[in-house]
């Protein structure tokens, strides 16, 4: 380090040397026991800036402080060997994507690099995860800060006290410079201006940095801050990872939701539906039979959207989207299968003060189910909450391209336009319009049970 002359060698101006009663190492060539010496050239030229000396000493005490501040130990327990990558009694679909998350999540462990978003329902596991990567980082002496994002702020906050013993500066630079940062908890916060631009501040200096960092949620990215998710969602620094399962708490792992009706429709499956050959004219047979196939060919391999429209009621709209459930959840996967004005109902009464379960929990559970059926949208009261709720729901499941069946007996052009964008987008939603009329209950056939399908 190059040094002025004032203080080369451990000497003031005067000649005396400098090693008595200073903080660096008695003999270091630079700073003579000082432990401080004045840069002459550098950002830094003529302060005061920390002898090489002390560099490792500092470190330690950073690392130290780093350490005080994590909240890692409360979750020593939660490592890769505990975790279970399996589930509890999942369906295929949730421990395939459950061992996706838990092989990322260990590959991460290894070499952090770049950005790795955890995101997921309440108790799915990603806290266990991230906290697992923090304690492979331990494990193998490397410093990491693991710290919910509410405690973060407040931790923020508490410097601010005249009895602190570390500064605001120094705080928010242990933060914003930790090897690896695991922010527990996304979106719990306060949204306040002042804790909204700390944690862009911070998370846009380990973005520029590219510094390994480490975030969950149960927020849709949509819901997250702008400045903050365009550096979420940037793919040549994030990885992120939806998470699929249930909540671990829940014993057993049952996937069945008090939402759900499909149970009032365990007669309707492609068996007993009616193709009507006999009754209608070949058209409007050919349409349903058309209708039949892609219902058949959807539940076989749910894969984005499928609409079923039509004015006239009672003409099998919702006799094939139950099928379509029915068939799924036969197979072992969980369906939500919903009337759409039931299900606001649903959404209303987590208002109440007597109610069980919060409304972002009870939407979260229908905006992430791994196959939602809506029946009847379009009958449910027009009310600017109502409208919201609905465009909420339909932007997460159509950016996630999470499979999800429609019904509904109203023109298209009558629709929310939000809604009726994403269910004509023909790269990600089949929108069928049936063509046949209400079943007169006279003339049908009905397949036979049992009778394969073509």
């Amino acid at each position: 380090m190059t040094t002025s002359s004032s203080v080369e060698n451990g000497r003031r101006d005067g000649g005396d040397p400098l090693g008595d009663g200073g903080i660096g190492k008695p003999d270091c060539p630079h700073c003579g026991g000082l432990g401080y010496v004045v840069a002459a050239t550098g950002s830094n030229a003529g302060r005061a800036v920390v002898c090489v000396c002390r560099a490792a000493e500092q470190e330690q005490s950073r690392l130290d402080g780093l350490m005080r501040l994590s909240q890692i130990g409360a979750l020593a327990h939660c490592t890769f060997e505990s975790f279970l990558p399996e589930g509890h009694g999942l369906a295929q679909n949730r421990r395939r994507n459950l061992q996706t998350a838990f092989d990322t999540a260990r590959q991460y462990a290894e070499k952090p690099q770049g950005w790795l978003i955890l995101k997921g329902g309440y108790g799915c596991g990603k806290t266990h995860l991230a906290a697992a990567i923090a304690n492979r980082q331990l494990d193998t002496g490397r410093a990491v800060l693991f710290v919910n994002t509410p405690d973060l702020l407040d931790h923020l906050r508490a410097t601010f006290n005249p009895e602190s013993t570390v500064s605001y500066d120094e705080r928010f630079d242990q933060v914003r410079n930790s090897p690896l940062l695991i922010l527990d908890d996304l979106g719990t916060q306060s949204n306040s201006e002042w804790a909204g631009e700390k944690l862009y501040q911070i998370l846009n200096y380990r973005y520029n940095a590219k510094l390994p960092t480490v975030i969950t949620t149960n927020l849709d990215l949509e819901a997250i801050e702008i400045r903050v998710r365009s550096r979420l969602v940037d793919l040549g620094l994030s990885q992120i990872v939806h998470i699929l399962a249930p909540d671990f708490r829940r014993a057993g792992g049952d996937d069945h939701s008090d939402l759900s009706t499909l149970s009032l429709h365990a007669d309707k499956t492609f068996d007993t539906f009616d193709p009507r050959e006999r009754e209608l004219p070949k058209p409007q047979a050919d349409n349903l039979h058309r209708a039949l196939q892609l219902a058949m060919s959807f539940a076989e391999e749910p894969k984005g959207w499928l609409v079923f429209n039509s004015t006239a009621f009672g003409n099998g709209k919702t006799h094939l989207a139950a099928a379509i459930a029915n068939y799924v959840s036969n197979a072992g996967e969980p369906v939500l299968f919903v009337v759409v004005p039931d299900l606001l109902d649903y959404l209303r009464a987590s208002f109440s003060p007597s109610s069980q379960t919060r409304l972002d929990k009870r939407f979260d559970e229908v905006r992430n189910a791994p196959l939602l059926v809506l029946d009847d949208l379009g009958t449910e009261s027009a009310t600017a909450w109502a409208r919201e709720k609905l465009y909420q729901l339909f932007s997460h499941r159509y950016n996630a391209n999470l499979p999800t069946v429609i019904t509904t007996a109203v023109p298209i052009e009558q629709l929310d336009p939000r809604l009726e964008s994403r269910m004509l987008d023909g790269n990600r939603s089949t929108f069928f319009v049936l063509e046949a009329p209400s079943y007169r209950g006279k003339g049908g056939r009905p397949r036979k049970s049992g009778q394969r399908r073509s």
